[in-house]
């Protein structure tokens, strides 16, 4: 790995990372394109990365959880279900899932089909979501920790499980966003801690490479800083639907370069 490749995928992980399009799935076709070999040190640089967007993700919302013990519990709720099943599944999701192309893929595209099909069913005035975060219950916490759960599968997006469980609830868009940011802090942090851990053998042997990891992560974390402030935006006024439609137009030129299996 060279600096532009380590800048690439740094600007790849803050770009996805919180958008509703798969940043494992970005990352994965982006190293395929980059022609980088699935080494060590490339799954490192990859948990380093995602770091950095955990690093945007304190700059924006520490506070808030700090100060909102209620909302703090809620996410922690909403945590339980994906550390549990992050655990059990660990082994499967890193030695099948991520080595399944067609998979992916096909998961890439179902997931836009219903982002683009769910906007057209709320698209009635009586069915727009209208609940902000403050409604947020217990219940609803725990339903959406079981739909971030299904994200363990490269394509579908936390992200987009989140905002789409939180829309069939009836949460505002934007109002979903903020939540997934606020879910992501925890759900990123083990994910990447545990990584980390077992990775911790090839970390301290390290003798180069730092200035790609130091790059990899402040790349990622300015632009992810940057992504989540544009989404809640865009979300106050947009639907997921381009989303939706991106996901079906990258799939497509994936098929036709053969990018995926």
């Amino acid at each position: 790995m060279n600096i532009l490749q380590s800048l690439i995928l740094g600007i790849v992980e803050g770009l996805t990372e919180f958008l509703p399009i798969s940043s494992t799935f970005h990352l994965i076709v982006s190293t395929r394109l980059l022609a980088l070999p699935s080494t060590e040190f490339l799954k490192l640089f990859e948990v380093v990365i995602q770091s950095g967007a955990v690093a945007a993700l304190l700059f924006l919302y520490a506070k808030t959880l700090w100060r909102d013990h209620k909302l703090l519990t809620l996410v922690f709720y909403s945590f339980l279900p994906t550390a549990v099943v992050g655990l059990l599944l660990h082994k499967v999701i890193k030695t099948v899932f991520f080595e399944t192309g067609w998979l992916m893929l096909l998961v890439f595209v179902l997931v836009g089909l219903i982002f683009i099909i769910l906007e057209k069913y709320l698209s009635h005035p009586a069915l727009s979501p209208t609940k902000s975060c403050k409604s947020l219950t217990p219940a609803h916490a725990l339903i959406i920790g079981l739909s971030q759960a299904c994200s363990i599968i490269p394509g579908v997006s936390r992200a987009g499980a989140v905002i789409v469980a939180m829309m069939i609830l009836g949460y505002k868009r934007d109002e979903s966003a903020k939540y997934t940011f606020l879910l992501s802090l925890p759900t990123i942090f083990a994910a990447s801690a545990l990584d980390l851990y077992q990775g911790r053998q090839l970390l301290g042997a390290l003798s180069d490479g730092w200035l790609l990891l130091g790059l990899g992560f402040f790349t990622a974390m300015v632009v992810a800083y940057l992504v989540m402030k544009w989404l809640i935006r865009y979300l106050a006024t947009h639907t997921l639907e381009i989303f939706g439609w991106y996901r079906l137009v990258l799939a497509t030129l994936l098929i036709l370069f053969r990018v995926l299996p």
